[in-house]
């Protein structure tokens, strides 16, 4: 209409004096025109009152309308269906579906979204909005079930999956289908920092990337490589917690007078001094013993 043409469609019916039941419906397509639409149907009422007159069958069927001659001409027929667009297609044979063959299609169907988001939220606990990205398509629901296969924390699977790798997916223009690393392998790394050999921090900013540089190279074997497995012994990080509670006398005085907020310039600096290598667990409870006794 935004255009000034017109397409329109009628159908025409008609019946005898006095009968009570409808004529056949004839459908006359794509008149471009009231005036056409009015032609048409004239010519279609005079045609069908004129075989009802002799006695002859109107057809239920689509006809166009021919403007120059002012007369409509049939194009194919309807079915005698309530709808006549709903017909058996003569070229598909009859399809019968048994309950042995739904039984065998439900088996080999993958577990779906749904079902997925009911798992995630129950059985690994995590929260709603984690199970709805992770569900979001078929390959990332694959990629973090492989996860959950090789580590069983799965809020941490979770976490990596939805911020990490999702960030770097994003920056790369790829999806997870394309990510270089594997379930497992990342899974690895996952239970390096949960068995405490790495931070998470390392884990993030240094061995994550040269993961995705050299995917065939273990997560341990990189940390290895970059000196950043934790140190856990704990008389080591008692010495590099008392040189930096020696050279910060000051901010101890002020830990001591209710500024507990220093305790984490303090953690800043044994890591500092340690490279990064100090179990954080391990420093913070002793940092936190020290304090209170001194």
């Amino acid at each position: 209409m935004e255009e000034g043409s017109l397409r329109c469609d009628a159908n025409v019916s008609v019946r005898l004096k006095g009968e009570i039941k409808l004529g056949k419906k004839v459908e006359i397509k794509n008149m471009n025109s009231v005036r056409n639409v009015q032609r048409a149907i004239e010519f279609e009422f005079k045609r069908q009152t004129s075989l009802l007159e002799k006695g002859e069958e109107i057809i239920s069927e689509t006809r166009t309308f021919d403007a120059a001659l002012g007369e409509t001409f049939s194009m194919r027929t309807k079915e005698e269906l309530n709808d006549y667009r709903y017909f058996p297609d003569p070229d598909i044979s009859p399809v019968v579906v048994s309950d042995e063959w739904l039984a065998d299609i439900k088996s080999t169907m993958p577990t779906l979204p749904n079902e997925l988001f009911e798992k995630y939220t129950t059985q690994y606990g995590l929260p709603d909005y984690d199970a709805t990205v992770l569900t979001d398509t078929k390959e990332i629901a694959q990629y973090f079930e492989a996860l959950c296969n090789s580590s069983k924390n799965f809020k941490s699977a979770s976490n990596w999956l939805m911020v990490n790798i999702k960030s770097y997916l994003n920056e790369s223009r790829i999806t997870i289908s394309q990510f270089p690393v594997n379930a497992s392998s990342l899974a690895s790394l996952i239970n390096l920092v949960d068995g405490g050999q790495v931070s998470h921090t390392a884990a993030a900013k240094n061995i994550f990337p040269e993961l995705i540089k050299n995917p065939t190279t273990s997560p341990l074997l990189i940390a290895q490589q970059l000196n950043l497995i934790l140190e856990n012994d704990s008389s080591s990080i008692e010495k590099i917690i008392d040189e930096a509670l020696k050279a910060f006398p000051d901010k101890v005085i002020e830990y001591k007078k209710g500024k507990k907020g220093i305790i984490g310039m303090f953690m800043g600096e044994v890591m500092k001094r340690s490279g990064g290598k100090a179990d954080p667990k391990i420093s913070n409870k002793i940092l936190e013993e020290k304090l209170k006794s001194l």
